[in-house]
């Protein structure tokens, strides 16, 4: 078991004020790999006390020593790249290859566009030639309370802390309590590069405690909360009272639209995409919908598909999926693979329980619905696993019907040979994103939703204006006898 983790605040590792500890749990085995201390209302008030004296320092720092910082953290990147992945492998679950490859490298492919992206920012322009005396000038909205989730542990915290801090925030970060050890070599990397002391704060708690008292407290002046629908509508109702900024990163249900022409390949790339980190990613391709000539086909593809993947412990090398973070997840979509099967879809892969051979540890049995239909529980809500469902349709138009009779709006997906097809789809489709035939979105392009996905757009300049203030100045440069 790994010793016990206090809190970074103020430049130094802290003991808490109150012994409250929290087991994590390897979710491969189901026992305890490490225990964290939550953190209670003193710990937080101490957090953002360093955070907010440090704010006037670093607000004035020159962007370009603020630049230098997130190169050096880059630079430490180099030398606890494998800790990170151990971290991650070891509190969500993710296949330690997969956490090497995938889940470690979203820090420097992030931080790299940042970058890019931070050398294009005009920190002060004149508005207009109509208006020559106006100036814009972009600042620091202050302290910001920073609440990250388990399952894409460091992506999502490099997608905060980096533009905050290049926009010149001083931060307060509570990661999930499931998935802390991760965040905690993220301190010690943000230590060994040189933060100034109260410049980055880091506090362990869950969310009713560190995360409500962040949401509520007077010192903070926005929060970014990536995670549930359900947490968001509580985080904004309770930074509401104090009139916070508040960014949003939801759930997800998104649509992947099939046409025949594009073929077997679209099929089990959306198969893959969607088992892909055991179906925890709220941009996950849940729902397949299928152009009906197709139709029959694409259901014995993506059983084939799934009956295929693998499924084994995070500690063991290869391709496989591993198991979900906890009991309560667990329990959830297997609630939900029930519920599927007494509404009426075709179970044509996977199903409830455990997989084969396994008796231990939070694994599911990769799960494909075909005939679903778009009243039934698995269509609607966001599961969380990797269960797919799978439903035809006719034409073009009712796709699109399909696709956007759903509250989120995270990311659709097209599949389709036809670009001028793709090009009218991926309008008129109501999400945030649209990938197509398997392209990423480009580096620095924009994440983030609409409807109950949230508004947040993190990644790129639009991730480092969400932490920025607008100021007007007007008379610019007249001299007092003007």
């Amino acid at each position: 078991m790994i010793e016990k983790r206090d809190f970074y605040i103020d430049g130094q590792w802290r003991a808490p004020a109150a012994a409250r500890d929290c087991a994590v749990i390897d979710p491969s085995t189901e026992e305890a790999c490490a225990v964290i201390s939550l953190g209670d209302q003193a710990d937080t008030d101490a957090a953002v006390a360093a955070a907010k004296h440090a704010g006037p320092g670093w607000r004035a720092t020159p962007p370009a020593e603020r630049r230098a910082l997130v190169e050096r953290i880059l630079k430490q990147y180099e030398a606890r790249e494998e800790d990170l992945a151990q971290a991650m492998s070891l509190e969500m679950g993710a296949p330690i290859d997969f956490a090497r490859s995938s889940q470690a490298t979203a820090l420097p492919w992030h931080l790299k566009n940042f970058l890019r992206a931070f050398d294009e920012v005009e920190w002060l322009r004149p508005l207009g030639a109509h208006a020559p005396d106006t100036m814009i000038s972009l600042e620091p909205i202050g302290v910001v309370g920073l609440i990250t989730p388990w399952n894409w542990p460091m992506n999502q915290v490099t997608l905060k802390v980096i533009p905050a801090l290049l926009a010149g925030c001083t931060v307060v970060l509570k990661p999930s309590e499931e998935a802390p050890l991760s965040s905690i070599v993220f301190a010690e990397m943000l230590d060994a590069a040189g933060v100034p002391p109260g410049v980055f704060n880091l506090v362990n708690g869950d969310g009713a405690g560190v995360g409500t008292q962040l949401s509520t407290h007077a010192d903070v002046q926005m929060i970014s909360f990536t995670g549930s629908t359900r947490a968001g509508r509580a985080i904004s109702k309770a930074a509401a009272e104090t009139l916070k900024r508040v960014t949003l990163e939801l759930g997800g249900k998104g649509a992947n639209l099939v046409f025949a022409d594009a073929g077997k390949d679209a099929v089990v790339r959306g198969v893959r995409h969607c088992m892909q980190n055991t179906g925890q990613s709220c941009n996950a391709p849940t729902r397949m919908l299928v152009e009906r000539g197709f139709y029959d086909e694409a259901v014995e593809i993506a059983a084939r598909t799934a009956q295929e993947t693998a499924v084994g412990p995070a500690s063991q090398p290869g391709r496989h999926i591993g198991p979900l973070v906890n009991k309560a997840q667990w329990d959830k979509v297997q609630g939900l693979i029930e519920t599927g099967i007494k509404e009426g879809a075709r179970l044509v892969a996977g199903g409830p329980g455990l997989p084969e051979g396994v008796n231990r540890g939070f694994f599911v049995r990769p799960t494909v619905f075909a005939d679903v239909t778009r009243d039934m529980t698995i269509a609607n809500e966001e599961i969380f696993g990797p269960v797919l469902s799978i439903m035809p349709f006719e034409d073009e138009a009712q796709a699109i019907e399909i696709a956007n009779d759903t509250p989120y709006g995270l990311t659709n997906y097209v599949q389709s040979t036809d670009p001028a097809r793709r090009n009218r789809l991926a309008l008129a489709l109501h999400s945030g994103m649209v990938e197509m035939n398997g392209k990423s979105r480009g580096a620095g392009a924009p994440f983030g939703g609409v409807g109950q996905s949230g508004r947040a757009r993190e990644g790129g300049i639009w991730g480092i204006e969400e932490f920025l203030e607008v100021k007007a100045i007007s008379g610019w440069g007249l001299d007092a006898a003007e």
